[in-house]
């Protein structure tokens, strides 16, 4: 999934003109409504922040230890470029990280895959509409393996030999992040690199349950 950063903003007049004239702001816009808050204490606001940050994720799904499914897509930093690179995509609301990785799979290549580990997570800022920006990196182990990639976003989908990907430029970048993530995998893949599994736990104030990311290997020793 894709999104194009840009925006367009928009002075709302008349229908707010009232509540800013009494001391409310705008805090944030749903596409139900427009939240404006007021602090009424005589006091420094600890109102919360809007929502700082989006959430992805990137999926390294690997089939006989050595191949790699890829894409390359129709638009964003990648569009024409002719780079591979793995299945990308945002965490949709109240969806857990797991679920996003397997359906981003499915949604891009038509793969289906097994969730395994969240191997690294990235943080950077000042990304779409100059929020900060979380990227897990997950590893999937596929159970299908016929590609049938998706018509929208995706230009071509295969599976590629690791080292062949790993040797495009981009990925050869010294210090670079996709160089990190590359040797994350190698280790991974050598045994020597353990990521974090997701563990159900259940709230001890409400009845809703949530997952735990961990080391299950040292966590169970």
């Amino acid at each position: 999934r894709t999104m194009a950063n840009s925006s367009v903003g928009v002075e709302i007049v008349h229908e707010n003109g009232t509540q800013q004239q009494e001391g409310f702001r705008y805090h944030h816009a749903e596409p139900q409504y427009l939240m404006l808050v007021y602090w009424i204490p005589e006091t420094p606001s600890t109102i919360p922040a809007n929502a700082s940050h989006r959430v992805g994720i990137g999926a390294v799904v690997i089939k006989n230890e050595n191949q790699l499914l890829v894409v390359q897509e129709k638009a964003g930093v990648f569009k024409g470029t002719g780079v591979w690179k793995i299945p990308t995509g945002v965490v949709d609301e109240g969806e857990d990280i797991f679920q996003t990785a397997i359906r981003e799979v499915k949604e891009e290549t038509g793969i289906d895959t097994e969730f395994l580990e969240v191997l690294a997570v990235r943080q950077t800022h000042k990304a779409y509409f100059e929020k900060s920006d979380l990227l897990f990196m997950c590893m999937l182990r596929p159970v299908s393996f016929d590609i049938q990639k998706q018509d929208l976003e995706i230009e071509a989908a295969q599976w590629m030999p690791f080292k062949e990907y790993a040797e495009q430029p981009l990925m050869k970048q010294q210090h670079g992040f996709f160089k990190c993530i590359n040797d994350i995998c190698l280790k991974k893949l050598h045994g020597t690199y353990n990521g974090f599994s997701p563990q159900i736990t259940k709230s001890s104030f409400t009845s809703r349950s949530s997952y735990v990311y961990l080391n299950e290997k040292d966590f169970n020793n």
